[in-house]
């Protein structure tokens, strides 16, 4: 009977469990139905609008309570950031205001999820608003905020300014999505942190820390002291650290900077005070006003060797070479000078040559040209320019139309006839034994000068040159005649000059010329040949100097008739 009891007693506690869980199940079940018939048509427990809780109320309460809670929010600024900017917006000048009942219709119905239910009532979730826009605000707010979150990047930077280092840091650039923008401007303005948007980044290629780098080293030892260069006479070249910015440059090249010393500039400072130790040479002059002999002083040259006094220069500036020193210089003394002068004379005939037979208008131009090389002086290594001494020679300075050769035939033109004082002052030259530097002969032979000694000359194209390649001065003496010119070659007779014409050769025959026209002048032409002449220089002792053959070709002078 006992193990009966025992029997019974086993088997009555799983029922009871059974029927307590049964009962708490009927309980759930009928809390449940209770709760959603009370709160079928209300705003989801949990619910919240900008921070203010709507969970649980009727659609019209929750309209009524986000309107006096949310009403003012319009005049509220709304931060809006992305990336490392941030702007700002004020809701009712962007045109943005709550659609109130449609926000609450947002926030949706109570689930049917029972454990959704249940949590709805220890946690909350924010209901995004529902705006009404007015486009006409809200577009131009959109541009200046899209304005104010975007930026280029911005690379670092550094310069030398009155004597300091100066740098600027790297600023990243950014861009954003407009789209993006719009969107959550217009549905998240209420948020109560404001608004974040994602910013796209871009890096500048120069950065601070390459920047500083510089600024710390080559920047920092540009501008630590002056550079000073002592010159001559106690007088010096500074580079004061308020001007580096002018010598020094940094620029980035490949990922790095390369420092930059400009040499040119810095020559320049410098030598602003420095070019007073440098003297431009001069040799002596001699003139003779009233007459009488005048001796201009001699100045040797000076100039400073830039090439060697900046050869460590940069390394002077940047780095950890002496930042003071010393010029150097090259000296330039005078090739003629102020004693070389005052016993200078022109009393001996070096060399002299005479020709005759001009026209009248050819004598005006031939007088002209004696008149202004009257007198020219050539001091020892100087080269004589006919036509850079006279210069232009044309009816502004006076010169006719006088005769020349044009094509082989004669003509006229402004400053005809200058070629016989070539041929004259070639020859006075050429018996002084001066080095003739160039000369050209005319090209058909003139039988009134020498065949192979005689020299043309035109304005601005063929030019009569030489040097004075002796070691005193000379001086060109020219005297005009009715119908000659004398140019002598004044100083101190060195030499004795031969010439010794070879005979003529090779002969070609004249060509025939039909020509019309009041100018047209006959000719019976002559035959054109090849000649050569040697000048033989010898010293004052009779021992030969040098001896020289220059040939010459003449065209046939063409027979000329008129029709």
């Amino acid at each position: 009977m006992s193990h009966s009891n025992t029997r019974s007693r086993s088997g009555r506690g799983p029922r009871i469990a059974l029927g307590i869980l049964i009962g708490l199940i009927a309980l759930a079940a009928i809390a449940y139905g209770v709760d959603y018939f009370v709160n079928k048509d209300k705003v989801p427990r949990g619910a919240t609008v900008g921070g203010v809780d709507i969970g649980g109320m009727d659609t019209a309460a929750a309209q009524i309570t986000l309107e006096r809670e949310l009403g003012d929010a319009v005049h509220h600024p709304v931060e809006i950031r992305a990336g490392e900017l941030a702007s700002q917006v004020l809701p009712a000048e962007a045109g943005l205001s709550i659609n109130w009942a449609e926000t609450v219709a947002d926030a949706g119905e109570q689930s049917l999820n029972p454990v959704t239910r249940l949590l709805g009532i220890f946690r909350d979730y924010e209901v995004d608003i529902v705006s009404d826009t007015d486009d006409a605000a809200l577009h131009p707010t959109i541009d200046r905020v899209e304005s104010e979150l975007t930026r280029e990047s911005a690379d670092a930077t550094i310069a030398l300014t009155d004597g300091a280092v100066e740098t600027t840091e790297a600023v990243n650039g950014q861009s954003i999505d407009r789209a993006e923008l719009s969107d959550e401007l217009v549905t998240g303005w209420l948020a109560p942190a404001g608004i974040e948007i994602d910013a796209e980044i871009t890096e500048p290629e120069i950065s601070t820390a390459a920047v500083e780098e510089v600024a710390q080293n080559e920047a920092a030892a540009a501008v630590s002291a002056p550079v000073v260069a002592h010159g001559r006479d106690e007088i010096d070249g500074v580079i004061p650290t308020e001007r580096m910015g002018e010598v020094v440059n940094f620029l980035y090249e490949d990922g790095s900077f390369r420092t930059e010393v400009d040499m040119e500039t810095a020559q320049g400072i410098l030598a602003e005070n420095l070019g007073q130790t440098e003297a431009e040479r001069q040799n002596a002059q001699i003139t003779f006003p009233g007459g009488s002999k005048a001796v201009t002083p001699h100045v040797d040259g000076v100039e400073i060797n830039w090439e060697e006094t900046l050869a460590d220069f940069p390394e002077r500036v940047t780095g950890d070479a002496e930042r003071e020193f010393e010029v150097s210089y090259i000296d330039d003394p005078a090739s003629f000078t102020t004693e070389q002068a005052e016993a200078a004379t022109f009393n001996e005939v070096m060399g002299e040559f005479t020709t005759s037979d001009f026209s009248a208008t050819s004598g005006t131009n031939i007088g002209i040209t004696a008149g202004v090389v009257d007198g020219a002086l050539v001091l020892p290594g100087e080269t004589f320019s006919l036509n850079g001494y006279t210069g232009p020679r044309g009816t502004a300075q006076g010169y006719v139309e006088g005769g020349i050769i044009i094509d082989g035939h004669a003509g006229e033109a402004v400053g005809g006839g200058i070629s016989q004082f070539a041929t004259t002052l070639y020859n006075a030259t050429y018996f002084a034994g001066l080095e003739d530097v160039t000369h050209t002969p005319h090209s058909y032979y003139i039988s009134r000068y020498p065949a192979g000694r005689e020299a043309t000359i035109y304005d601005g194209a063929i030019d009569l040159q030489f040097r004075n390649n002796t070691d005193i001065p000379i001086r060109i003496d020219t005297v005009m005649g009715a119908n000659d010119i004398t140019v002598r070659i004044m100083g101190e007779k060195l030499y004795n000059v031969e010439s010794v014409n070879n005979g003529r050769w090779a002969q070609t025959s004249p060509q025939t010329m039909n020509l019309s026209g009041d100018d047209c002048a006959p000719s019976g032409g002559a035959p054109g040949f090849t000649t050569s002449d040697t000048r033989i220089v010898r010293d004052l002792a009779g021992n030969e100097v040098s001896r020289e053959t220059q040939t010459t070709v003449y065209d046939p002078q063409p027979i000329v008739r008129c029709s």
